[in-house]
């Protein structure tokens, strides 16, 4: 019998799960929607009581095709007939049930880390159940959560085991989510072979539907990953001779930014993203998310002043978004400054995927889960990296989340994981007026939705044009200092957008300090 793990049932017999049907029932009708495996799982029922649920479904899942495993009880296994086990760390040795089981019994080991991971298949596991993914109430003994970059280092070091191991993900899993646990939680040499469920198809009304809808959903692609018909560009002067029709692109698309942002900043973000021609429109109610994420503009998530309401509203929209394949920014602002928005980047970075994470030294190095980062305020902090070390941050952080970032400072480090280029562009007064940060993510939103084939192009055209406009205002007569900065700013990136529009780009020749860097 194949093992197919891609839509791999786990059941649950509680009262609130099966809410009166029969359990049995319910995992026919999964069967029916395209589940591949079934796990039957029972903590509590008597050992009688399970050697004769487990006939039954043994009896309903031969007549699929689909192998049925029992969930620590070896001894239930064999006295059914099932195909195999899944065993926990705390359960019988996998050495010792491989002597008990017939030779081609399929042996199933959960793992929360490297070690056990590694463990496991040296002992000669068929498949691991990797997780716990995200926190659920189902498992309630669960060691850690370990999420997607947890799942990818796992992934990554048992790709040298030499052996064939299947792998599949579990833990708080569901239709909104599933397409990009996969996605993210890919290693460069091995990915997930599937996803465990559990309440997501035993509690559906229509478990049929619901099967159906995972065995579709892992098996496309994620909304928000655009395929890319041409192979990216590497080459630093070719990347350039690009920008200037992005950004001719965008100056004449208009496209809609939905802005979650701090107050501090939301009026002269607006007027930036209106000078340059885009259409800002600046809501923190999650709820209306559903409805401008089908103008099929970007939204930006801009944590600057946070209150108790901002995670919830944030989250609501960063769902809507990428279900609808929009690109979302993430500017965690101050992300080291307090415990409240270390906590609030730990639940933003597992409640969704962002196309662009942008923020400074100590807000990147936050993100990335490094140790020791300390803020005073939103300013980046003390630096503890050379241009090699910012260059490697970024590249390292957009490799693992496969998205692009971007390292800002005095010199800009972007990355889409594998390209790394840095940008000597811009001015000092752009680092002494507020919101001019905050504004980067918004114009990165513009051209992310309006040239999603490449979005490493996309945000360097943007940062750009941006920077360049705040050379040509600072050098301006009439600007004295960051006051008068901001209104030659203003009109210097309308006179770009102007420019752009009758395909003049004289704005951006022999102006760019872009130079790629190898890391």
């Amino acid at each position: 019998m194949t093992l197919d793990l891609s839509v791999y049932l786990v059941t649950d017999s509680t009262p609130a799960i099966l809410k009166g049907r029969d359990l049995c029932a319910v995992v026919e009708a999964a069967l029916k929607g395209g589940v591949t495996i079934v796990q039957y799982r029972d903590k509590k029922s008597d050992t009688g009581a399970q050697i004769e649920t487990a006939k039954k479904l043994h009896q309903i899942t031969k007549a699929y095709g689909v192998p049925l495993l029992i969930n620590d009880r070896v001894d239930v296994a064999l006295a059914v007939g099932a195909e195999g086990v899944h065993l926990g760390q705390d359960d019988m040795a996998i050495e010792v049930a491989k002597k008990l089981l017939p030779e081609n019994a399929i042996i199933g080991i959960s793992a929360s880390s490297i070690e056990e991971a590694q463990k496991a298949v040296a002992a000669g596991a068929d498949y691991l159940g990797i997780g716990t993914m995200f926190a659920t109430p189902t498992k309630t003994n669960t060691k850690s959560i370990i999420g997607t970059v947890g799942t990818q280092a796992i992934l990554e070091a048992i790709a040298d085991s030499g052996r064939s191991v299947g792998t599949v993900s579990i833990g708080g899993i569901n239709a909104s989510n599933v397409q990009r646990v996969i996605y993210q939680s890919r290693a460069p040499r091995k990915a997930l072979d599937g996803v465990a469920i559990v309440s997501a198809i035993m509690a559906a009304d229509d478990p049929t539907a619901a099967a159906a809808e995972f065995a579709n959903l892992v098996s496309s692609p994620p909304p928000f990953v655009r395929s890319e018909t041409t192979t990216p560009i590497c080459d630093t002067t070719a990347l350039l001779e690009q920008v200037p029709q992005v950004v001719q692109e965008v100056v004449k698309g208009h496209p809609l930014v939905h802005n979650m942002i701090n107050y501090v900043v939301a009026n002269f973000v607006a007027n930036v993203a209106l000078s340059m021609g885009a259409s800002p429109i600046m809501s923190p109610y999650g709820d209306e998310a559903v409805d401008l994420c089908q103008f099929d503009g970007a939204l930006v998530i801009n944590m600057g002043t946070l209150t108790s309401e901002s995670i919830p509203n944030y989250l609501k929209a960063l769902k809507a978004y990428n279900v609808r394949g929009n690109p979302v920014v993430y500017d965690p602002v101050g992300a080291a400054a307090t415990g409240i928005r270390r906590g609030a980047v730990t639940q933003l970075m597992a409640g969704g995927f962002f196309d662009l994470i942008k923020g400074n030294e100590g807000e990147i190095r936050q993100v990335f889960g490094s140790t020791g980062v300390t803020q005073r305020g939103v300013d980046s902090g003390p630096s503890s990296l050379d241009s090699q070390g910012k260059a490697r941050l970024a590249r390292d952080l957009a490799k693992r989340e496969h998205n692009i970032v971007l390292l800002t400072g005095a010199t800009d480090y972007l990355s889409d994981g594998e390209r790394v280029v840095a940008i000597e562009n811009g001015h000092e007064f752009l680092g002494q007026v507020t919101g001019t940060g905050c504004a980067v993510g918004t114009v990165s939103g513009a051209f992310l939705t309006t040239h999603p084939k490449d979005k490493f192009v996309a945000v360097l055209a943007g940062l750009l044009m941006y920077e360049i406009a705040a050379e040509n205002a600072a050098s301006k007569e009439c600007v004295r200092g960051p006051g008068s900065f901001v209104p030659a700013f203003l009109d210097e990136v309308y006179a770009i957008r102007q420019a752009a529009l009758k395909g003049d780009h004289s704005w951006f020749t022999g102006r760019a300090k872009v130079q790629e860097i190898l890391v």
